[in-house]
């Protein structure tokens, strides 16, 4: 069995050593110096999610990640996730299609409905509407990656009649997965309409979503579709020591998910709570390259997964602490997971295809 392991961002506005917050042009350009040498590093793949706030200055994922593709020759790109619902499906296909041609077949696309809301009133659409509008859109996307004219109606944009939709892909559909988060009706769509499966797993046990990967692969059989991967997306930070991780991470982490917590629900953390997601049972994945191994290992197995993307980074932390994550990630904490899951192969030349990775996660 071959496993891959990624690393996602969101963009997160880096710091000067002293706590001066960098401008968004520079966090940018940063992104891009860090996308090139996780190639380096020997990373599988490097995403990056669409966010639209101050502390995550990235509405142009597609952009930066065109930026990386033309630099690297390797590692695969994409989007960690598109916001499908307040997008238009034919140009996240035409843009992440571009991609796949200008870095020779190795763009993928994680669509998601948008557990960050901003980009509904920005992009003038209604709340209301949010399970409607990913459930169309979803469905026109998965219509565009098998090529050939088009011919779609629905309700959420103007209809489709054979249309060509251009650039063409040399070698079929690139990758496509849909986010999940914990609502079952959202596993089951992934199935019926054959993206892969992304877990993000951002808070509580793992092994939870273990329900989640058997309900996935249940439904494909319902729907006749042949076996898809799954992965696992969570946030972490790789450092010398688990002292010096958890000491970088926690103010940050404390501080934005003290922000959003109002919208988004959460419970505001506290240092028992932070000790507990980066324990065993946790989600975040703090800690040295030894610790972050072995957790990502046991729950690549706990949960039937063949991929795990690391979602690094914080706002405040530096772009230098970022590139030693990436160092220690790519350099000592990706060998050292392989070698724990039995794996043979100690470092892949690519990631797999979505095709590929199912074989091989079912061989």
């Amino acid at each position: 069995m071959t496993y891959t392991f990624g690393l996602d961002t969101f963009g997160d506005r880096n710091s000067e050593p002293g706590g001066t917050p960098l401008s968004h042009a520079q966090t940018i350009r940063n992104v891009v110096e860090e996308g090139v040498f996780a190639e380096q590093a020997g990373v599988d793949f490097f995403g990056i999610g669409e966010h639209h706030t101050e502390h995550f200055p990235m509405p142009a994922a597609d952009t930066v990640l065109a930026a990386i593709a033309a630099r690297t020759a390797r590692i695969r790109l994409g989007s960690a996730v598109t916001v499908l619902s307040s997008d238009d499906p034919v140009r996240v296909f035409q843009r992440y299609s571009t991609i796949n041609a200008i870095s020779g077949g190795r763009a993928e696309v994680i669509l998601g409905r948008g557990s960050s809301i901003e980009s509904f009133p920005l992009f003038g659409y209604d709340l209301a509407d949010y399970e409607e509008l990913f459930e169309e859109k979803a469905t026109l996307f998965a219509e565009l990656l098998k090529g050939g004219p088009v011919t779609w109606e629905g309700k959420t944009r103007a209809p489709l009649l054979n249309q060509d939709v251009v650039p063409h892909t040399e070698s079929g559909p690139f990758p496509a997965w849909i986010g999940v988060g914990g609502n079952p009706q959202s596993v089951i769509r992934a199935a019926r309409l054959g993206f892969g499966l992304a877990l993000a797993i951002i808070g509580g046990p793992p092994a939870r979503f273990a329900a989640y990967s058997q309900l996935f692969q249940r439904a494909l059989e319902k729907f006749g579709r042949p076996p898809l991967p799954v992965l696992v997306h969570s946030p972490g930070h790789v450092a010398p020591t688990d002292q010096q991780a958890k000491a970088e991470f926690w103010p940050h982490w404390r501080d934005i998910i003290a922000l959003i917590a109002p919208e988004r629900g959460f419970a505001i953390p506290t240092e028992e709570s932070f000790e507990r997601e980066t324990g065993p049972d946790g989600a975040l994945y703090v800690g040295s390259p030894e610790t972050v191994a072995r957790k990502i290992a046991t729950n690549l197995r706990a949960l039937g997964a063949t991929r795990f993307d690391l979602k690094y980074g914080m706002p405040g932390l530096t772009h230098e602490q970022l590139m030693t994550n990436i160092e220690l990630y790519g350099h000592q904490v990706i060998p050292h997971a392989r070698e724990l899951l039995g794996e043979l192969v100690a470092s892949p030349q690519r990631c797999p295809s979505d095709n590929e990775a199912a074989e091989q996660a079912h061989a």
